[in-house]
């Protein structure tokens, strides 16, 4: 089943609403009008009443009608659409101008002044009904006033029929200036449209811009253009990552490639093929560590990293670790020193390994004779571990990138060593991150400083 456009929609809406409003209007209008008209001639009808009943009380008998015949003429011929009737005391008719009228039982029976609407034929009447007290008669005689008002109902039913053909007519109408309206309106969402429909791995740069677009639609537009930056970001560092991909197997596969290619060149005896088979096995690692780190970068990615939730002493974290990497730190004249304590919940093997990324990497760029310092810093909601190593100053452009796939801070772009392929802080990045935590570089005054803020166990366990 085809679903209406949101243009249609909108200006059936739009006609919807306008038919509404009309009709609303048109019958509150006719209803009044009806009313106010109705309540005209009850007042005429009255003041005619009271009037002849004001002029039947001047008479002394009934046999002195015909000297006030002529005032009841006047008073009731002024309005040629009025008939008055008067009856006596038998109910026999004894004056009737212009012309007598079959008056209906209803009338007979409603109280004094009360108004009554009747149809005889295609007439149709307003009468009231009251006496009239005659002095020296022992029965008042009856007053009957009749309004012919078919006139006026043939002229509100003519009212009603053009007003819905009107009706039928702006209906058509308001459609129409609805379809315009709403197609105009919808003209930035049809360039959002034309856009997303036109992306392309070459076009990501594009935006829509917002000066044309309505106040409505501009959160919507510039969400749009967001969804595109990111696009486009992503794109790029997808892009970038997969050169650096190829880029850093292409080291040992080269090497493994002329390795055998050189050991295949003639015979060689078994030592020589030990050789070549324990040198093809380093740049397997490796590759194998390199395919590691990637495979658990992409779960970070797709949120597939779980970590276990129990209590940690990071200064017993760092210790073991700094035993570990004591030996190497002691062949170059590196410190190795710790302080402060802080306890976190979460994956011990998990934050081992963050923490001996940043380690390491304080090693590599530490120089002979220096002191690498953790210190560790506990707060009621969080703990922080700074891993502060001296060295050459990290330029505030790269700081951000440090922890991107690959990265270095070397514009030349040199192949690691086959314990670095520059995965490193990628990792420790996502580990922290699974923690509900954050990472951060500063580097100033020839020290850089790694920076690890995590939530404390205490805030774990609320």
């Amino acid at each position: 089943m085809n679903r209406l456009s949101l243009t249609t929609r909108l200006s059936l809406m739009f006609m919807l609403s306008v038919t509404v409003v009309l009709t609303v209007a048109g019958v509150s209008f006719n209803h009044l009008s009806q009313r106010h008209f109705k309540m005209l001639d009850q007042q005429t009808l009255n003041e005619k009443l009271s009037s002849t009943q004001r002029i039947l009380g001047e008479l002394h008998s009934v046999d002195q009608f015909s000297e006030l015949k002529p005032q009841l003429e006047a008073l009731l011929g002024a309005h040629r659409d009025l008939t008055a009737i008067i009856l006596n005391s038998d109910g026999k008719l004894f004056f009737a101008s212009p012309r007598p009228v079959r008056v209906p039982e209803q009338l007979r029976t409603l109280e004094s002044n009360a108004m009554l609407e009747w149809q005889d034929h295609e007439q149709i009447y307003r009468g009231v009904m009251a006496p009239a007290i005659v002095p020296g008669q022992d029965k008042p005689l009856t007053v009957i006033l009749i309004f012919d008002v078919t006139q006026h109902m043939y002229f509100f039913e003519t009212l009603q029929r053009w007003f819905w053909i009107g009706l039928v007519i702006s209906a058509l109408v308001s459609a129409g200036l609805g379809w315009m309206v709403a197609r105009s309106g919808m003209r930035p969402i049809r360039q959002v449209t034309m856009v997303a429909a036109s992306m392309s791995a070459g076009s990501l740069k594009e935006r829509i811009p917002l000066a044309p677009v309505p106040k409505e639609l501009q959160q919507m537009v510039s969400s749009f253009n967001a969804m595109l930056s990111r696009l486009d970001d992503a794109f790029v560092r997808l892009s970038n990552f997969s050169a650096d991909i190829a880029h850093e197997l292409r080291t040992p596969v080269s090497n493994l490639m002329t390795h055998t290619e050189v050991v295949l060149s003639r015979k060689r005896n078994i030592e020589d093929y030990e050789d070549n088979l324990f040198s093809n096995l380093e740049d397997l690692k490796r590759m194998s560590r390199m395919i590691d780190d990637m495979l658990f970068l992409a779960k970070s990615d797709n949120k597939l990293i779980k970590p276990e939730n129990s209590q940690i002493e990071l200064r017993e974290v760092v210790g073991k670790l700094l035993e570990y990497y004591r030996l190497l730190a002691d062949e170059r004249g590196i410190e190795l020193c710790v302080s402060g304590v802080g306890s976190v919940s979460g994956d011990v093997l998990m934050l081992r390994r963050a923490i001996s990324n940043l380690l390491s990497n304080a090693l590599r760029y530490t120089p002979e004779g220096k002191i690498i310092r953790v210190d560790i810093r506990q707060t009621n909601t969080s703990t922080v571990v700074t891993v502060q190593n001296p060295g050459k100053t990290i330029a505030p452009e790269h700081l951000e990138k440090l922890f991107d796939r690959f990265y270095r801070a070397d514009p030349a772009r040199r192949e690691g060593s086959p314990s670095n392929a520059g995965l490193g802080l990628s990792i420790t990045r996502s580990i922290i991150e699974a923690h509900e935590g954050r990472i951060w570089c500063t580097s100033s005054n020839g020290t850089t400083d790694f920076h690890i803020e995590l939530p404390s166990a205490s805030m774990n366990r609320a």
